[in-house]
């Protein structure tokens, strides 16, 4: 403490040494108390970047440092280094920001603090580098002044870990999670990862949802609905009471309108949770002080309805909630954190009755979220936080408006010229909460439940994910033609099992059977054809692409698969067979692929269907002209012009005697394929049949049973609220599964 300032000189060298002029005298010198008050709040200055006088707290650095305007090389571990690149960049971790440089070399990645250099609110472009539990270092957390520096740095690290690297994109890993490849825990880590959310940035942390609302009962009640708060709706809208006055607000609101006054994740919310394992972090928050007694994190019922009541909070949860780690629920550094009205210290959390100790809380609260009703909407919260639901018209309509300061630019700082606004602004903006960058633009598909796996039950399925819906399932594992007559006599008693809506567009096909997309036999693969030409095989249980296949100058419109062999129809008028020479093609090796035969036509071909036996071809034209082919030869058996426009698709009945198709022009026709007569003509846009009887879908949504004979409709099944679009049976025809441009599928089975 000097005459005119006070300096700080932290133990640790790479954190800055801090200066602040004062104009006031401490009465007591030696009284530790004002003095810690005095550090507290400088370093409060600091951690929040710049409050005060940037230029005074930088006055005392070192004047080796102020000279710095790179790498200090000499830093190198090693003498025989190669530097790659340097750039300015920002490390940050809870409450500081230091600038400096960041270099990386052929051996290793350095950070050099430099305190001389001013930190920027610019920094935006972030860059988090995880470290094993066999690495000396700790995670650290980048931002960088563009996006260019960011990424080279990150592809040049990727070339060392090539191997170890896998796609993490959002639409990869909603794939694993629908699949349930990951948890609900892991999926929301790795979104608010990819949301630029990090636990060394309190500013941006992560966020979970609140999933129980019953904090009172002494069991807790997994399978009741009502155990749940609803995760359609954001905190501030699951109280109707206060979302009216809220609303009443909002609408004699000049602009900027806004919803709510706070937000649901910001720095004071994150150590409210966190104040009895990160004290320091608050204290400097607080200017010294813990928050008033009462106001501390006392009771997680306390808390909750404090959530649903209260006219200024409406925070979530963070991981911690989840996590295995109950060390912030329990006072165990013995912090004073004050009284209680009622004269009772603050020690433990109160914890909910159900809960017999933190350890019990956590166990239960991860269960919760894991659980089954919690894995089917979880979905809803996702498109309020990180989806479509977080801006726009959508936001209004689910009441999820935030202060524009809060969303990701949402205010152009550049656009400010008084430093001192500036700051203002960007303080203001790092206190307040920050709404996730958002990752989804289109509503968030529901996840695959066991309850869905179980109805949907078949060969063609992982037996390991799959198990019978109830004893009557094990009757349809008999495949005699028998029991295919029998279901097709009952046909026009479909009985709706299950109706699920998690496809972000229109259904274009069922997952076992799509128009442009099959999994191969071992249920490892899925081919899909492209609009660019190639077709593209994935992994199931990584969501990402394993091979490509590029034998085609225009679409592949449609694929098959046959005896190891790929069948492909293209735009640029050709069906190709391909065999596949790889012994196992799931295998992460590249797979190659022979070209058998090539059969040409005079218009790009949309569809194609083999016969049961395989050894006859039915292709169709967007032209719509039908084409029979005997696999031997290259030359058609027969070609006719069924239809006004593209045909959609083609399918061989049983005993391959006939064929139906289903083009633009919405007519199912049935053809004889020895004479090439056509045998009947109905509205349909997809179907399927057992030779004699037609299940159909069309515009109306609705689906028609029809004898083809008589052409007419025997029953018909209201089913979508828009066109049918695509349909699938299973090999018993105990199954069938309907998608249309409502977004759903909806399951069925024929009632005996």
């Amino acid at each position: 403490i000097c005459s005119k300032s006070i300096i700080f000189e932290p133990d640790d060298a790479v954190k800055p040494i801090l200066k602040k002029r004062v104009t006031f005298q401490l009465e007591v010198p030696g009284k530790t108390e004002d003095i810690v008050q005095i550090l507290l709040q400088l370093h409060r200055a600091s951690c929040l970047d710049k409050l005060g006088d940037q230029t005074a707290m930088v006055a005392a650095i070192l004047q080796s440092r102020l000279a710095r305007t790179c790498f200090d090389k000499n830093s190198f571990q090693h003498v025989t280094e190669n530097p790659h690149m340097e750039c300015v960049a920002e490390m940050v971790s809870p409450l500081v920001t230091n600038a400096g440089h960041v270099c990386i070399t052929d051996c290793n990645l350095y950070f050099q603090p430099m305190n001389s250099y001013p930190v920027s609110f610019c920094a935006i472009h972030g860059l988090e580098v995880f470290c094993t539990e066999n690495d000396l270092c700790s995670d650290i957390y980048l931002k960088f002044y563009s996006t260019k520096e960011r990424d080279e740095l990150y592809y040049y690290i990727a070339t060392f870990l090539e191997n170890h690297i896998a796609e993490c994109t959002a639409e990869s890993y909603m794939l694993q999670w629908q699949r349930g490849h990951i948890s609900n825990y892991q999926y929301l880590l790795h979104l608010n990862n990819l949301a630029d959310r990090s636990v060394n940035d309190l500013s941006q942390y992560p966020v979970f949802p609140w999933v129980i609302s019953d904090y009172s009962s002494t069991q807790l009640d997994l399978l009741n609905p009502a155990s749940f708060r609803d995760l359609s709706k954001p905190i501030g809208a699951l109280n109707t009471e206060r979302l009216e006055r809220l609303l009443e607000r909002y609408r004699d609101m000049p602009e900027p309108h806004f919803m709510y006054g706070s937000h649901y994740s910001s720095p004071g919310y994150v150590l409210f949770y966190l104040v009895r394992v990160a004290p320091e972090h608050m204290l400097c928050l607080q200017n010294g002080r813990f928050d008033q007694a009462d106001r501390m994190f006392n009771s997680v019922g306390e808390t909750w309805k404090n959530c649903l009541e209260g006219g200024t909070d409406f925070k979530e949860l963070i991981p911690e909630f989840y996590g295995s780690d109950s060390s912030f629920l329990k006072n165990l550094l013995g912090l004073n954190l004050g009284r209680r009205q009622g004269g009772g210290r603050v020690e433990n959390v109160e914890l909910p009755p159900w809960a017999s100790d933190p350890d019990d809380f956590l166990e239960k609260m991860r269960l919760a979220l894991e659980c089954q009703y919690v894995s089917e909407h979880l979905h809803e919260w996702i498109d309020l936080i990180f989806g479509y639901k977080q801006r726009g018209s959508e936001a209004v309509a689910a009441h999820n408006v935030f202060h524009p300061f809060t969303y990701e630019g949402g205010v152009d700082c550049d656009s400010i010229e008084d430093p001192d606004q500036k700051i203002a602004m960007l303080t203001q903006i790092l206190e307040f909460g920050q709404t996730p960058r958002q990752l989804f633009v289109t509503p968030h598909p529901q996840r695959i439940t066991p309850r869905f796996h179980n109805l949907s039950a078949t060969p063609s399925l992982s037996s390991s994910e799959l198990s019978p819906l109830s004893p009557s399932m094990e009757s349809f594992e008999d495949l005699t033609e028998e029991s295919k007559k029998m279901a097709w006599s009952n046909m026009n008693k479909l009985a709706l099992q299950s109706c699920h809506k998690i496809h972000k567009e229109a259904v274009t096909g069922i997952a076992v059977a799509l128009s442009s997309c099959l999994m191969l036999p071992d249920d490892k693969i899925v081919v899909c054809s492209s609009w660019d030409n190639n077709v593209y095989f994935y992994s199931i249980a990584y969501g990402r692409r394993q091979d490509t296949l590029m034998g085609h100058d225009d679409a592949v419109s449609h694929i098959c698969w046959r005896d190891d062999k790929l069948y492909t129809a293209s735009w640029d008028s050709t069906v190709k067979i391909w065999k596949c020479v790889a012994d196992d093609i799931s295998s992460n090796k590249r797979t190659q692929f022979d070209l058998l035969a090539e059969f040409e036509h005079e218009a790009g071909v949309n569809t194609l269907d083999l016969s049961p036996a395989g050894t006859l071809l039915a292709t169709g034209t967007k032209e719509g002209t039908l084409t029979l082919w005997d696999i031997a030869s290259p030359l058609p058996l027969n070609q006719l012009t069924c239809h006004s426009g593209k045909i959609h698709q083609v399918a061989f009945s049983p005993d391959s005697r006939h064929i139906l198709s289903v083009g633009e022009d919405s007519c199912l026709v049935v053809t004889d394929v020895q004479t090439g007569m056509l045998i009947a003509t109905v509205h349909a846009e997809c179907f399927c049949w057992d030779g004699n009887t037609v299940l159909s879908g069309g515009m109306s949504g609705d689906l028609s049973v029809w004898d083809l004979l008589s052409s007419k409709v025997i029953h018909k099944i209201p089913a979508h609220s828009g066109a049918v679009t695509c349909m699938w049976m299973n090999e018993q025809c105990s199954t069938i599964i309907t998608g249309g441009v409502d977004k759903q599928i909806i399951l069925w089975k024929p009632e005996y």
